[in-house]
């Protein structure tokens, strides 16, 4: 029996946050970025204090276990996701990076005037402005797949909006904003009947959900290291090998090439060919620890405490009046994210009200604007848990929500 009080210990940033507020801080933030146990913590540090050099330029013992900390890392990741080969795994800084990757490379070279660029209306804006910039370089045409009052999208029309001018199907697999989760395998399905790419946003998906990118066939899929229980600075690609083989390099420069002329240059292998400069050993060290760290809790467990605790906190919502909660009214379609409006009380406010109470919450627009204005809002508070949460922060955070509009003057 996993005991989440046990767990909590392994994050310092819990017992650290008791010294810096005379209240228990409830952290329900976890959608921008998530905790790190000690275990990522100690991985980075090991790195710079037990084998700190260059990672794949030297031949002295060093560098060779910095290489080797760092590829092993890489492996780790191919079987986290279910990569082929490790040649399929690219580091990056972090989703939006490997995004900007795929635009550049891919989308530059494939896009043509007159294709189609096709996005959902969900996304977040990194995975949104790089096809917009793609759409007007090519002189292309991007086009919106519009989502239901609850979040969720309907296939037939995504058939229907997938024309043989698509060349690139990109959207996320888990909103930021809604929680809702898209069904991936079957829109990559209908892009390759229509012998378009699918480039999945997996930033929100990862921590909670297991990713096969085989099983999804998906072509590109792209997650950031900090938002689950890893470092920040630290992103992966994954990119289908025979794709990734005919992509030119999205940086140039060091570590990158195999010669270099006064007028050319050979490109590296996979997967360095995109991985250009000094790479963030430590941050790939870290990662691989949190992929042991989530490998050791299992998703099973993750996944049925968060919830749990979606569910308490989603039924709470709806039962205080004047609060308006977005996306479905089932706690399993919105993987541990709770967005909202108060009636008559700016998100901002809200926030500073939880903030008073100890709470720390997400309050704006979320880097999904064209979302929130197709839901009706300029911005929206939103709560995001994760499994590390407890109950009493649950509770703690309703409690504090069924006072805001009295505090603000309006009346309870």
């Amino acid at each position: 029996m996993i005991d989440i009080n046990e767990i909590r210990k392994e994050f310092p940033i819990f017992e650290n946050m008791k010294s810096k507020t005379v209240l228990p801080f409830a952290y329900l933030d976890n959608a921008a970025t998530s905790q790190r146990p000690k275990c990522v913590i100690d991985a980075e540090m090991e790195l710079y204090e037990k084998h700190n050099a260059n990672p794949l330029r030297g031949s002295y013992p060093l560098s060779i276990e910095a290489t080797d900390i760092y590829e092993n890392a890489r492996k780790s990741l191919r079987d986290f996701i279910n990569a082929a080969s490790e040649r399929e795994v690219i580091f990056t800084r972090n989703t939006s990076e490997s995004i900007n990757l795929v635009a550049y490379s891919y989308g530059l070279k494939n896009v043509n005037e007159g294709d189609e660029v096709l996005v959902s209306i969900l996304e977040h804006h990194s995975n949104l402005l790089p096809w917009q910039m793609v759409t007007r370089e090519r002189n292309a045409k991007l086009k919106f797949i519009d989502c239901e009052n609850d979040g969720s999208i309907d296939l037939n029309k995504i058939e229907e909006l997938i024309t043989d001018k698509t060349k690139i199907v990109a959207i996320t697999q888990v909103s930021n904003v809604l929680g809702v989760v898209n069904p991936i395998k079957e829109i990559a399905e209908l892009a390759h009947k229509k012998g378009a790419v699918i480039v999945v946003d997996g930033a929100q998906s990862t921590p909670h959900l297991k990713i096969d990118v085989k099983a999804l066939d998906v072509d590109f899929f792209a997650f950031s290291g900090h938002k689950m229980f890893g470092p920040m600075g630290i992103g992966v690609l994954y990119g289908r090998e025979e794709l990734l083989d005919k992509m030119p390099p999205f940086l140039s420069g060091g570590e990158m090439i195999e010669s270099v002329t006064r007028t050319g240059a050979v490109y590296a292998e996979l997967p360095h060919k995109f991985e250009a400069g000094t790479v963030n050993a430590a941050g790939a060290a870290g990662l691989d620890a949190a992929i042991s760290f989530m490998n050791r809790i299992g998703y099973d467990y993750m996944q049925e405490r968060e919830l749990m605790l979606t569910k308490r906190g989603l039924e709470g919502l709806l039962k205080i009046p004047h609060i308006t909660v977005y996306g479905s009214d089932k706690a399993e379609n919105h993987t541990g994210i709770l967005t909202f409006k108060v009636d008559d009380v700016h998100p901002h406010d809200v926030s500073e009200v939880l903030i008073a109470d100890g709470i720390a919450v997400r309050a704006g627009h979320h880097c999904a604007q064209p979302l929130l204005n197709h839901l009706g809002v300029n911005s929206t508070t939103r709560a995001s848990l994760m499994f590390y949460n407890t109950e009493e922060e649950v509770d703690k955070f309703l409690e504090s929500m069924a006072t805001v509009r009295e505090r603000m003057g309006y009346g309870k």
